[in-house]
């Protein structure tokens, strides 16, 4: 019997019913046999769509069975669960507001009040209202003047609210024989914000408050710790120990209330005015609130991703709740803070200078990050995680990202015959598209700029494209002290090619500096920076120098009079050694300076004529 080879991609009805035929014609009885104008070929089709929906089904289902290749959201989140990790849920945006109490002139008045948990309050995104409330019970005392100004268990005076709609869960205890779920069915919850409270009958009044796992120090059959998992249908399952050695599990009969925030997530980011929706009741008077925005609301953010699952949860099973590598490091950071983006982590011996005894962490926020949320992340990766996890004696230093910008001049050739848009619109395409490039494949760290990659897509985007070039320039900005000798060293992520004589490889945008419009460039085949005002003359001979092969740019004494152009910086831009690859060091992010960056073509009819001679 001949053998036939089939690949998965060849499963589909037509393929699978040629194979059956070619099958049968190999026997000498249907060698000649007309399939089509048979009744056989009935039972062809049926047997070609059986085989080719059970070909398929069961290629769906093996992809289902590994992380790398699963579709179904429920598929990774299970996965994921095995390794140990736990997959975030909603989180509710957090803002940080002052606020306080004006009792002065009452008599009477306490030296303590109280502002109860759930006290709430409205702010709007976009025109769209959206309610923030506290989570806790926060106290303040008489400053001798009648002002009661609210504060934290830690003495800050900025008090965190959470946006959300505060919702409760009753679960009733039945046999503990059987195992007991606890469905919450709800795709909203944001499952930090959520208590647990265990009453000893449905009308007692007796509770214990149970424990999120995450928080529990030791375990033991008498913890009383508590487990939220996404179930396969969007929504959530509490959990709780064994009773064993696990935790301890309610009994038969307990009440069960369970307590949380169902959020808007990254909706509700970015409001920046809080109003009190109360008043604080004392002596039977309502005295107004006043709040003060500290911080807009941040770090909203919708349940993770599937992408995210995928990459994090090997990550975190790596890291076996220890912090060593950089790699442990980025896992637990991503996994949670919701907050960062993106982030980096290298150890002091890849540092410049060498300081060894650190590992330096570089977190990437989304735009419009307040300063302080910024702080109080970094302030909890170390309390709550470096401290902890990481080994003793190595000290954690945050560096703030450093944005490098990719001045890209394209030329194409074009041929309008090939094609019904314009020479204009295509060069405006193609801009467009490089900016699309750098949003899809760069703007994070450890991402690498490669020229190819690019040009081949500039080239595939219209047939009347008939080949690309692009020229390469890296730029860093600096923020010089107007009035004020500046001494700074620009450190760029590549070597820098060496001087020529004929174009200035370095060279910075424009400002002022006495009283014209000057640039700084190195000069020609030399390394020496100097300011050149714009008809050419030298106007300071020597303000630095450039090396190439350390990538550096060190301005020295650099004093300029204004910036010009409405920037509060100046621009320096090299010519890299290599232009086809720039490779990002440690904290450095590639973007995309659109305003020093074009996309020009040049009319090529591939027309072509003989000359006799």
């Amino acid at each position: 019997m001949p053998t036939t080879t089939v690949k998965s991609t060849d499963l589909d009805f037509d393929n699978i019913k040629t194979s059956l035929k070619n099958f049968l014609k190999a026997d000498t009885q249907f060698a000649d046999y007309d399939f089509d104008a048979s009744g056989l070929n009935n039972i062809l089709d049926v047997l070609a769509y059986n085989t080719h929906v059970n070909g398929l089904t069961a290629n769906f289902a093996l992809n289902e069975a590994f992380l790398n290749t699963a579709q179904l959201r429920s598929s990774v989140v299970s996965h994921a669960e095995t390794l140990g990790y736990e997959v975030r849920s909603r989180v509710a945006s957090k803002a940080l507001v002052e606020l306080s109490v004006n009792l002065s002139g009452v008599t009477g008045r306490p030296a303590q009040i109280q502002l109860n948990s759930g006290t709430q309050f409205t702010s709007s995104v976009d025109g769209v209202s959206y309610t923030f409330r506290t989570l806790e019970t926060f106290f303040a005392r008489d400053n001798g003047s009648g002002l009661y100004q609210l504060q934290t268990n830690e003495g800050s005076n900025d008090i965190p609210i959470f946006e959300g709609t505060e919702k409760t869960k009753t679960f009733l205890v039945g046999e503990t024989t059987e195992r007991q779920v606890f469905v919450i069915p709800d795709t909203e919850i944001d499952t930090k914000t959520a208590t647990v409270l265990v009453y000893d009958t449905a009308s007692s009044t007796n509770f214990v408050q149970y424990t999120p796992l995450a928080e529990a120090s030791t375990i033991d059959k008498d913890t009383t710790v508590f487990t939220i998992r996404e179930t396969p249908n969007g929504f959530y399952e509490l959990n709780f120990g064994d009773g064993i050695s696990f935790g301890k599990k309610p009994d038969a009969g307990n009440k069960v209330i369970v307590t949380y925030l169902a959020t808007k997530g990254p909706d509700a980011n970015l409001a920046d005015t809080f109003t009190p929706t109360s008043n604080v009741t004392i002596g039977g008077a309502n005295y107004s609130i006043t709040a003060v925005t500290s911080a807009e609301s941040t770090g909203g953010a919708l349940r993770q991703s599937i992408e995210s699952v995928r990459q994090l949860a090997p990550l975190a099973f790596a890291t076996q709740q220890r912090m060593v590598t950089s790699a442990d490091y980025k896992a637990v950071i991503m996994s949670n803070f919701s907050a960062v983006s993106d982030t980096a982590v290298w150890s002091g011996d890849q540092n410049v200078p060498v300081d060894y005894g650190k590992v330096y962490i570089s977190l990437n926020f989304p735009t419009g990050t307040a300063e302080s949320t910024k702080t109080e992340t970094q302030n909890n990766i170390v309390s709550n995680f470096t401290d902890t996890l990481g080994i003793m004696s190595i000290e954690t230093e945050f560096v703030d990202p450093v944005d490098v910008f990719l001045e890209l001049v394209v030329n194409f050739d074009f041929d309008p015959s090939l094609t019904g848009f314009t020479l204009t619109s295509t060069e405006n395409s193609i801009y467009n598209f490089i900016t699309t490039f750098f949003t899809r494949n760069l703007n994070t760290f450890d991402k690498i700029f490669r020229r190819s990659n690019l040009l081949t897509e500039i080239d595939a985007l219209d047939p009347a494209i008939l080949s690309s070039r692009c020229e390469t320039k890296v730029q860093i900005r600096m923020t010089p002290v107007i009035g004020t000798n500046n001494t700074e060293v620009l450190s760029f992520p590549m070597k820098i090619a060496t001087p020529d004589d004929i174009n200035h490889t370095v060279e910075s945008s424009v400002f002022t500096f006495e009283d014209k419009v000057c640039q700084i460039k190195n000069i020609l085949s030399g390394t020496t920076l100097q300011i050149i005002d714009v008809d050419g003359n030298v106007l300071l001979d020597n303000v630095g120098e450039y090396k190439p092969a350390d990538g550096q740019v060190e301005i020295i004494g650099f004093n300029p009079q204004a910036f010009i152009g409405g920037d509060t910086f100046i621009k320096f831009s090299v010519t890299p050694e290599n232009q086809s690859v720039v490779k990002p060091l440690r904290n450095y992010i590639l973007r995309f300076d659109t305003s020093r960056s074009s996309a020009t073509a040049t009319i090529d009819r591939q027309q072509t004529a003989l000359k006799v001679t």
